[in-house]
């Protein structure tokens, strides 16, 4: 599972309610499918999340569902 397509839908998986893409330089991305109330964006929670790598990606999703 080292290709891009293949890790996208794993994470995408791992993380409903999300959707990744990599950027042309390599970056990964992952940006929710629904808005987030106003509440949540005062909580800290973000629209989209951006990281080095996927397993840096996988971080920054648990820490955005744990709170």
């Amino acid at each position: 599972m080292g290709d891009f397509e293949d890790l996208k839908a794993a994470i995408e998986s791992e993380f409903p309610g999300w959707l990744v893409w990599r950027s042309d330089a390599g970056r990964w991305y992952a940006t929710r499918s629904t808005d987030l109330t106003d509440a949540e964006l005062r909580a800290g929670y973000a629209m989209t999340v951006a990281a080095d790598d996927s397993d840096g990606l996988r971080e920054l999703l648990r820490e955005q569902e744990s709170g």
